[in-house]
């Protein structure tokens, strides 16, 4: 079988979905303190500057958002792109990896998860070996620095940190405050300053937590057609 056709095959068989209300693209996502980290994910969305990146942080801080950005962006100036969540690909046969260095980017995402597996560590290895020969780009996140994986393949931890290694900073109020208002304003929802102040203070702080809390509060607010106040947030919220 020809690398194209098991390339095509191997996606035929990944189970990848995404809410066609969001839109995580650079333009929806709040930088904070990760301007730098940004640009440099953005320059190689684009084909510039650094052919492999890593960042990793704790959950809740926009890694998968950041991602995807890279895809949405590297998609529009037509390079062939994936986006591969690692909790999904492990589920397949490490082949699915192959032929991916013939993509112009490819993002993989909670590469943690893959220095749980010998057969995953090498055929992450034989990946980055392959996209580094290739010329193509590679972007990995993961939950810690390739230092703190629990890594047993010699080399692999050396080659995650072939590129730049970013930590992602956690958001300030006022960029949380952002962050729910444009991903509110997605929805057809307004955020007024005083609701985003209250969800922040009264739930969990991570962008993830409040996220899902807004998307229980979008489903009821189009179910009885209210606005968002702090009232109904707490009539909403308090009862779950």
């Amino acid at each position: 079988m020809s690398s194209s056709s098991k390339l095509n095959q191997s996606f035929k068989q990944l189970p990848l979905y995404f809410d066609v209300r969001e839109v995580f693209s650079f333009d929806t996502l709040v930088a904070g303190d990760n301007e730098i980290a940004i640009g440099i994910v953005k320059q190689c969305a684009l084909g510039e500057g650094e052919k492999q990146v890593y960042i990793w942080s704790a959950y809740g801080k926009g890694k998968s958002h950041l991602l995807q950005a890279a895809c949405h962006l590297a998609a529009d100036e037509q390079r062939t792109v994936c986006y591969l969540p690692a909790e999904e690909i492990i589920q397949q046969p490490t082949q699915v990896l192959e032929g991916l260095e013939q993509l112009n980017l490819v993002c993989l995402d909670n590469v943690e998860l893959m220095a749980q597996s010998p057969e995953w560590e090498e055929a992450l290895f034989d990946l980055i070996n392959r996209m580094r020969e290739s010329g193509n780009n590679l972007l990995l996140s993961a939950s810690k620095s390739p230092e703190a994986l629990a890594i047993k393949l010699p080399d692999l931890r050396s080659r995650l940190a072939w590129g730049p290694v970013f930590q992602l900073q956690a958001l300030n109020d006022e960029a949380k405050r952002e962050a729910l208002c444009i991903r509110a304003g997605q929805r057809g929802l307004e955020m007024p300053d005083n609701v985003a102040e209250y969800l922040i203070r009264h739930y969990p702080r991570d962008l993830f937590g409040l996220f899902e809390r807004l998307n229980m509060l979008d489903t009821a607010a189009m179910a009885m057609q209210r606005r968002l106040t702090v009232p109904f947030v707490k009539s909403v919220l308090e009862s779950e």
